[in-house]
């Protein structure tokens, strides 16, 4: 198993109104997306060219729309910083990117 791309962890993660996890964990390895619950046991994951994120036009920098496998996930990147969404989005286009020169 390779090293993390991309490691975010204290991750508050909700779907629709209800939050799932508040310390979780994201991981971008091996060509996936992975979203982990505080305890490590996985809640969805992805190859990173199937997944859709993007930032909401009026939401806080730390946050991000996330969709895997059609279900949408808000996902609150609170230990990185500001611009946590910002690296998160740019970890998964480079992930992407790889993926596709393989």
């Amino acid at each position: 198993m390779a090293e993390a791309e991309f490691t975010a962890t204290g991750v508050r993660i909700g779907r629709r109104l209800r939050s799932l996890t508040r310390g979780g964990q994201v991981l971008i390895q091996d060509g996936r997306l992975v979203l982990l619950t505080s305890r490590g046991r996985e809640i969805d994951s992805a190859p990173v060219e199937e997944v859709h994120a993007l930032t909401p036009r009026f939401a806080v920098r730390r946050r991000t729309l996330t969709r895997l496998n059609g279900t949408g996930y808000l996902l609150t990147l609170r230990t990185q910083g500001a611009a946590s969404a910002g690296r998160f989005l740019e970890a998964l286009r480079t992930a992407r990117e790889r993926v596709v020169r393989r």
